[in-house]
């Protein structure tokens, strides 16, 4: 048993935790980081079998100066960390019902260019679609994403109240319909509208602000680490050790004590089971956690001291859940981009199925397939591809996990679907290697609230000040970082969440990204 103080722990190993650990060892704290399983990464996970190495979880590089950022604040840079590419077209569309494919360019001039063929007069009205995109994203970036929101005085800035009217028209207008207004070919609509799949939401749901996605892939462009994103988690991993982090893998923290502090309680450090099963207490003056938010408030605190209860969890909504395909196919796949997205006719049926009251999987399935073996050589062996397959399903448990049954059919429809819209009909027979994931393996893994892909929706009412908040209101000393908190979901925004616990334990209220390179309090007030 551990007695000593003075101490802050981190529970879980994913890119928001070890992105915490790191910043707030720099800080000046003491940090020891638990994580459940022996491998870090969290959904940035890694499977390697047969030469070939697969990516788990994200794989699309976006916002590429927030991850800049991070680095910086711990003295270093992506370029120096990561061997970054640009992909070049961005990324494919193959849409049901016609032939041939839409082929994304690298930058704003060949989108418009590619919009204006499809569609003529598309391309000035994207001119201004992507124009309000990219002074949105910068809004965000200087107003919201990197505000705790402790101080609500700090949005009425006078750039927010210039605004205010666009704001609430953004806020209160769905992404669908803005895009429906920007263009009339549906192809194009769906290329706009899909970024809500990224922040867990349907474009019918997801407000319009979010159309500031579009100045990320249509014109900010799209990166890839050479090695995966796996590099990204040993980098940060490697950067928070550096910064004297107590890294403890095998690690299941089963309860986060508590001492009373007057009215309320204050945290006392986190109840773990070690990698040989024995039960260890380790005390800490701060606890911030990483795991899921809704396993943290309702597993690992009792009802009285929970912020977000069961009852608040059951008036929230989930993102998707997902079934993952991870395959080895022996020759090439040309007709496969590094990045290919696979849409469906009827997206409203599509998207109903996964968020609505009656759900069920959809058929065929509007798909991602990444194919990294295009741009990184080091992912599968010679002569050979590797392929990962996202198929977008109602957040539900009850569909399975890898082995079951139904999740290998939703497996098998989605390589059928692939063979015949890109016009690869040997694909299943050349497969070699073969892993399958269900959302019941996000809850078995990962403790995932209802087995979602990527943790609660990015509706109105679960986005910005909205969002589950990163302190606890009834336990001192009790921190929240990761997707299911601010600013949200996604690799960046869980970088900007670490960030946001700096700020918090600091008292710091501005809304903008904090100084680089980031100073201990003593060193920065001294």
């Amino acid at each position: 048993m551990t007695t000593s103080h003075n101490r802050t722990v981190v529970i879980g190993g994913g890119i928001s935790g070890l992105a915490t650990a790191a910043l707030l060892a720099r800080d000046g704290q003491r940090v020891t980081l638990l994580e459940r399983r022996e491998v870090l990464g969290g959904r940035a996970g890694t499977w390697e079998q047969d030469g070939f190495t697969f990516d788990t979880g994200p794989s699309w590089y976006l916002m590429p100066e927030v991850f800049d950022h991070f680095y910086r604040l711990l003295g270093t840079s992506a370029a120096e960390q990561l061997d970054l590419g640009r992909l070049d077209p961005a990324y494919r569309v193959y849409s049901e019902g016609r032939d041939g494919h839409l082929d994304l360019a690298t930058d704003r001039a060949g989108n418009l260019a590619l919009f204006e063929s499809v569609e003529p007069g598309a391309g000035a009205k994207m001119d201004e679609y992507l124009r309000s995109a990219k002074e949105t994203y910068e809004i965000a970036i200087r107003s919201f994403l990197y505000t705790t929101f402790e101080s609500y005085r700090t949005l009425a800035s006078r750039e927010v109240l210039a605004r205010m009217p666009k704001l609430a028209k953004l806020l209160t207008e769905d992404l669908d319909t803005l895009a429906a207004r920007t263009v009339s070919d549906v192809r194009l609509q769906q290329i706009l509208g899909y970024p809500a799949v990224f922040l867990g939401s349907s474009p019918f749901e997801a407000p319009s602000m979010y159309h500031l996605m579009s100045y990320l892939d249509l014109e900010d462009g799209v990166l890839y680490p050479q090695g995966g994103f796996s590099r990204i988690i040993d980098t940060i991993a490697e950067l928070a050790r550096a910064e004297g982090v107590e890294i403890i893998t095998g690690a299941e923290v089963t309860g986060i004590t508590t001492m009373p502090a007057g009215r309320r309680a204050r945290v006392d450090g986190v109840n773990y089971l070690d990698a040989d099963g024995r039960r260890q207490l380790l005390r800490a003056d701060r606890v911030v956690s990483a795991a899921d938010l809704h396993h943290t408030e309702t597993t690992l605190l009792p009802r009285e001291l929970q912020t977000y209860p069961a009852e608040y969890w059951e008036k929230r909504t989930a993102g998707p859940g997902a079934v993952l395909v991870m395959l080895g196919v022996r020759g090439e796949l040309p007709e496969l981009l590094h990045h290919s997205l696979f849409f469906t006719a009827d997206w409203r049926d599509n998207f109903g199925r996964i968020f609505g009251e009656e759900t069920s999987v959809p058929d065929p399935a509007s798909l991602y397939v990444c194919r990294p073996s295009a741009t990184d050589a080091g992912v599968a062996p010679d002569g050979h591809e590797n392929l990962f397959i996202l198929v977008p399903v109602p957040a539900d448990p009850s569909i399975g996990g890898g082995g079951d049954a139904r999740v290998a059919e939703i497996g098998d429809a989605a390589i059928a679907q692939i063979a015949k819209w890109a016009g690869v009909p040997d694909l299943a027979e050349r497969i070699v290697v073969r892993r399958d994931v269900g959302p019941a393996d996000f809850v078995t893994d990962l403790n995932v609230w209802k087995g979602t892909a990527l943790g609660p929706a990015h509706i109105l009412s679960q986005s910005a000040m909205f969002r589950s908040g990163n302190v606890s209101k009834k336990v001192d000393g009790l921190f929240y970082t990761g997707g299911s908190t601010i600013p949200g979901i996604g690799l960046p925004m869980c970088l900007i969440s670490a960030e946001l616990v700096v700020k918090r334990m600091r008292g710091d209220i501005t809304t903008g990204p904090m100084a680089e390179p980031l100073r201990a309090r003593a060193e920065a007030t001294g």
